[in-house]
């Protein structure tokens, strides 16, 4: 009797449990609403976009960046699922067995744990507080069933995948991409995208820039979800075999503005205060922000530098790049520096460093513009003394190697020093300025009329000598460089349109020839061993300052224009000894940069050439005089050395 009792209580208190945990559970169901997915991962921030319409980053808002499923790669979905949720697309929204292990955990005192599917992950990280309890464990289940009443599977995968949290104060793939390998989404490898799904389980204990244990735990989680993938059939086993374990970028500052990113989005500010957009207006008015910025040649502009920048180099080292679209102004691509949070200086627009022989074609220019023809003779022998207003001024060329009697054309591809110092002399310092300033050089950069102005004693910034030598590739067309093209408000109304202005500032028939010189530095000349490989009609100029302080190559295709810089901290620090090389002149690692930039920048475009020369002046070689009243003097040093081409046994 007393059993049957006992029985009839447990029976009677179970069904009691049921029912309460029933109505209970109805009650949350009909009280606990979802809020709008969208007002979590959207905000009123501004948004930074390329050209295209692809996100760059936000003004205002968490390390975010959201991207469509479509721009998700497979691989990286496939792996997310591999780790996280192998049945996502054929169960339901929550895993029974998970939230009852969780209830147990939690009546025995310890935290919430396992078990969640990517749908209660999802709720959980969108629309939940941190607490640890049954009652938000009940919220998540319900959130996650409404969810999927009302969201498809891929919808849900899409917002997963746009909201989750990789560390390095990056929420989502966009960012996490960006932090971990310093790329898009959609151009991670198969490889990148299994470290990802297997960091975004825990970052703490995963990513592998905080211990080398963490970079043991991670390569196991990474065999992990590729051998999960295979089990899935996402993945074949041969694929598989191939698939090695990629380089993770080392950790730098998390934050909307870190990593090479920052310098593009400070630009943008910068450009729109100009522009009488204020930072209120910035952070909280939901502008869309459409930048000139390409992200194929952006891409490969932080690629160059990654991959063609010696690995051990000196404190204080940068670098800056710019490349601009010839006859608009457009910047197209611009690294500024590694990380914007370590170092809010631009090395690419605010930066200064020594210009060495970047600035010679402004003499070549107005020597072509006063008839004298690249067939001249000039006497290229070193050192020289030449008259500066009285008094002596020596140069030597790099090496102090003496050319003999050789033409303009060949002293503008080889850099001579002692054949530009007098082309400057006589066609006048200030012609020579006059060139610089049209061809983009502005006022800012401070630059004397005297002889040394061809060798580049002037500091300019790296988007200065882009925006010279795209006018040289617009066949003569300046146009002032600028990075904001578009602005619309929150309604989508456009707020500012940039007009494309350009202005004839050289002859055709001049930057012709320019161009026939420059393009025999390429060919054979100083920057020859750096751009090897290129493939492309191209024409530039390297150049190295006084004591390797800086070195640079500029240069354009019909189609691109670019300027490479390195140079340290203090002018008086020396490039000498980077990447093993006793002297780093422009025609090294910064034609190296240069053209790893223009072949990923212009991949998949066609190959154009330039205009024929129309050899100004005649073909007939003419004898020049030099103005130097000491054809013999004594040994000196240089005061500033330009570049040769080195012997390959020296790079």
């Amino acid at each position: 009797m007393g059993r049957k009792i006992l029985f009839r209580a447990v029976i009677f208190i179970g069904g009691f449990s049921f029912i309460a945990g029933a109505i209970f559970f109805a009650l949350a169901y009909f009280t606990v609403s979802i809020p709008n997915p969208n007002d979590y991962v959207n905000s009123q921030a501004t948004i930074i976009q390329y050209s295209n319409g692809a996100e760059i980053g936000r003004l205002g808002a968490q390390n975010r960046t959201i991207v469509p499923l479509a721009r998700i790669p497979l691989d990286l979905r496939y792996a997310v699922l591999a780790a996280e949720d192998r049945n996502f697309y054929s169960e339901r929204a929550f895993s029974i067995t998970g939230i009852l292990r969780a209830v147990i955990n939690n009546l025995r005192g310890g935290a919430l744990q396992g078990g969640s599917t990517i749908t209660q992950q999802y709720a959980k990280t969108a629309f939940l507080t941190p607490e640890r309890s049954i009652k938000r464990k009940i919220k998540e289940l319900v959130i996650a069933i409404k969810l999927e009443n009302q969201l498809s599977k891929d919808q849900i995968l899409e917002n997963y995948l746009n909201t989750i949290y990789f560390g390095r104060g990056s929420y989502g793939v966009e960012t996490a991409s960006q932090q971990y390998f310093n790329r898009n989404v959609n151009q991670l490898t198969l490889a990148q995208s299994a470290v990802l799904a297997s960091i975004l389980r825990s970052p703490g204990y995963y990513d592998p820039s905080y211990s080398r244990a963490n970079a043991e735990r991670l390569a196991a989680r990474f065999d992990y979800v590729i051998s999960g993938m295979v089990d899935a059939k996402w993945l074949t086993k041969e694929q598989a075999v191939k698939t090695k374990f990629p380089i993770v970028r080392a950790r730098v500052t998390s934050g909307s503005l870190s990593g090479p990113k920052g310098y593009v989005i400070a630009l943008a500010q910068k450009e729109l205060n100009a522009l009488g957009f204020t930072d209120d207006q910035l952070l909280i008015g939901g502008l869309i922000i459409r930048t000139t910025l390409d992200q194929k040649a952006q891409q490969a502009a932080v690629d160059a530098v990654d991959k063609q920048t010696p690995k051990k180099v000196p404190e204080g080292l940068h670098i800056g790049l710019v490349a601009i679209r010839p006859g608009t102004g457009e910047i197209i691509a611009l690294y500024g520096g590694k990380d914007y949070l370590v170092r809010q200086l631009s090395d690419a627009t605010q930066s200064i460093a020594l210009a060495g022989s970047t600035f010679k074609p402004f003499a070549l220019i107005a020597a072509l513009e006063q008839g004298i023809p690249l067939t001249s003779i000039w006497n290229g022998n070193s050192p020289q003394i030449f008259d500066d207003l009285g008094k002596p001024y020596p140069v030597s060329n790099y090496g102090n190697e003496a050319w003999g009697q050789v033409s303009l054309l060949k002293a503008t591809s080889h850099s001579v020093n002692t054949v530009y110092v007098p082309l400057g002399i006589k066609v006048g310092p200030d012609k020579v300025v006059d060139v610089a300033r049209r061809a983009g050089i502005p006022q800012s950069v401070a630059m004397m009329p005297t002889p040394s102005v061809v060798l580049g004693p002037a500091s300019p910034h790296v988007v200065d000598v882009a925006a010279a030598y795209a006018t040289f590739a617009a066949q003569g067309i300046y146009a002032k460089p600028f990075l904001v093209s578009q602005v619309q408000g929150s309604n989508r109304g456009v707020l500012y349109e940039a007009k494309l202005q350009g202005q004839e500032v050289f002859t055709k028939d001049v930057i012709a020839d320019l161009t026939y010189a420059l393009s025999e530095v390429v060919r054979s000349g100083t920057g020859t061993y750096g751009t090897a490989g290129l493939r492309r009609p191209a024409a530039g100029k390297t150049g190295t300052s006084e004591q390797n302080a800086s070195a640079w190559f500029s240069g354009y295709t019909p189609q691109l224009a670019a300027s490479v810089a390195f140079f340290r901290d203090n002018a008086s620090l020396s490039l000498n000894g980077i990447g093993g090389l006793t002297s780093v002149t422009g025609g090294t690692f910064p034609a190296k940069v240069w053209t790893a930039f223009m072949k990923g920048a212009l991949k998949g475009e066609p190959k154009k050439a330039f205009p024929a020369p129309v050899h100004i002046g005649g073909v007939d070689p003419i004898v020049m005089t030099s103005p130097s009243p000491t054809a013999t003097p004594s040994p000196i040093e240089p005061l500033l050395p330009t570049e040769t081409l080195l012997p390959t046994a020296t790079l």
